[in-house]
């Protein structure tokens, strides 16, 4: 990829077939089975107005470069709603451009201009590399997360 400046902006259409290789990639990273039905699922929620998923594309020389996947959420302790930021992948050849920064930069934006509480979300401990973007752009939470299975 070159340094030309990129764009960031809502998903489109046009899109996909990019979007699912990265969004593949992301799946990839965190060691998740391959499962088009997944890439499918993610796509159709991505276009249906109606649901809770939203995305955010990085566009720089008419290729996608990053992605972003959120959604507003109820936040009951502090009476307002946030953005819950679900996934986040830069290419691997545009890692240390910016992108990363300006996806999270714009769901800031985002949540600013609709007065929501936050920008929130996890990551893998062992993600280093993004654990290294997320500390100079967000405080850390104190918080752990748990996942119990449905009983």
């Amino acid at each position: 990829m070159s340094d030309a400046p990129f764009r960031i902006r809502p998903v489109a259409d046009a899109d996909r077939p990019r979007w699912a290789a990265l969004f593949r990639a992301y799946r990839d990273f965190y060691a998740l089975p391959p499962d088009d039905a997944v890439v499918d699922t993610v796509w159709g929620w991505l276009r249906d107005e109606a649901h809770e998923l939203h995305g955010l594309v990085a566009e720089r020389d008419g290729m996608l470069a990053g992605i972003a996947h959120w959604r507003r959420f109820a936040r009951p302790s502090r009476g307002g709603t946030a953005v819950f930021l679900d996934d986040l992948f830069t290419a691997p050849e545009a890692r240390g451009g910016g992108i990363g920064r300006a996806l999270i930069g714009r769901l800031q934006e985002i949540a600013a201009g609709e007065g929501l509480l936050e920008v929130r979300w996890i990551t893998s401990e062992t993600n280093t590399d993004a654990r290294r973007l997320y500390d100079r752009v967000a405080e850390r939470s104190p918080f752990l997360t748990y996942i119990a299975p449905p009983a």
